[in-house]
């Protein structure tokens, strides 16, 4: 008789099963092995990440040709000066007009409940309970004029030195880094280096532009709020700032937040402020970022909308972060590969004649 041969995909496919049975049987087991190592390994990955956009700094000094240990120094210290300023004359004044304008956006529901007898009891309860619960913590971490080590935790603390440290080493390596990265994929598949360059070259024109448009925004806020009188000029300016971290959305969240503070304020005001973010949001769209960014990073409004949205669902705040520069290394994944995506699909396509 003929041995019957042993089929070798049904056995397969009975290990792949029995390996995801073992892998959901022992779950409590592995996530309490991949949490531990995600706290491990979160510092290190943050301090890369902010080693690799400082980076990007350091090499626009290294061109106009500073030494680079001298243009990591000169970045490594207006950091250094930025978060100080940052923690010991703004924080008190950011608290200061973050109360004002939690204030004024509860005004501004108690006055359209007078004044059109619409029903925001339910909303003026919850944000004022936010709003106090926001504030007190706020005001816990910040004390005198300056940040308040005391209330921040040892954990935070001691994260926040390892993230330092780590972003330092980094920093001074990147380099090296970027050399042994490039020399190994030569040398192992050309085709992956050419591409990892593309997706490299793709995110350093997107987070240059992007930290350009940051400050543009902060400086540019603050003077038109100021100029027409607006009394939280400078939350607005750094709500503007970093309400680019969220495209589209982040803009129109801070416009209606100064809004609605106008509005409570006086008429005049509330106009002043609708003429200015109708008139700025488009030399924002349609002149800076265009010359910032320039002909680099083009990406359809609707992929930037449906990348935040996908990204606020599945990681969050910092899901809408990541979104944007997740989307460019994917459609620049697809315009690499766009010739060998078309070939496999005309191969398919023709085997189905």
């Amino acid at each position: 008789m003929k041995e019957r041969q042993i089929d070798y995909k049904l056995v397969n496919l009975v290990l792949f099963i029995l390996i995801i049975y073992l892998i959901y049987q022992t779950s409590s087991f592995w996530l309490g092995v991949v949490s531990i190592l995600k706290s491990i390994l979160l510092p290190f990955f943050i301090a890369f990440i902010i080693a690799y956009v400082l980076n990007i700094m350091v090499s626009s000094l290294v061109r106009r040709n500073v030494p680079r240990w001298f243009s990591i120094i000169v970045v490594l210290g207006v950091c250094v000066f930025v978060v100080g300023l940052l923690s010991y004359l703004v924080a008190p004044v950011f608290v200061e007009q973050i109360t004002n304008l939690f204030n004024g956006i509860i005004s501004f529901f108690k006055e359209i409940t007078l004044k059109y007898n619409i029903e925001f009891s339910d909303i003026q309860h919850q944000l004022s309970t936010t709003f106090n619960d926001t504030l007190e913590k706020m005001g816990s971490y910040v004390s005198n004029g300056a940040i308040n080590l005391i209330g921040i935790g040892v954990n935070i603390l001691s994260g926040f030195f390892i993230v330092l440290a780590a972003t330092i080493y980094f920093l001074i390596d990147m380099d090296k880094i970027e050399k042994k990265v490039k020399r190994f994929w030569i040398k192992k598949n050309k085709r992956i280096y050419l591409y990892l360059s593309l997706v490299n070259k793709e995110l350093k024109n997107y987070l240059s532009g992007f930290l350009k448009i940051i400050i543009i925004s902060f400086i540019e806020y603050i003077i038109l709020y100021s100029l027409i009188g607006h009394p939280n000029a400078f939350m607005l300016g750094t709500l503007a700032s970093f309400g680019n971290f969220i495209p589209y959305f982040g803009g129109i969240i801070t416009n209606l937040i100064a809004a609605i503070t106008a509005f409570v304020i006086s008429p005049e005001l509330f106009i002043k402020t609708i003429i200015i973010f109708i008139v700025f949001s488009s030399v924002d769209g349609y002149i800076i970022n265009p010359l910032v960014y320039g002909k680099s990073n083009q990406i359809h409004p609707l992929i930037i909308i449906i990348s935040v949205f996908a990204g606020g669902i599945l990681g969050g705040f910092i899901g809408i972060i990541f979104a944007l520069p997740i989307a460019i290394i994917i459609l620049s994944t697809y315009n690499f590969f766009k010739t060998d995506i078309n070939k496999i699909g005309k191969r398919k396509f023709s085997s189905y004649k």
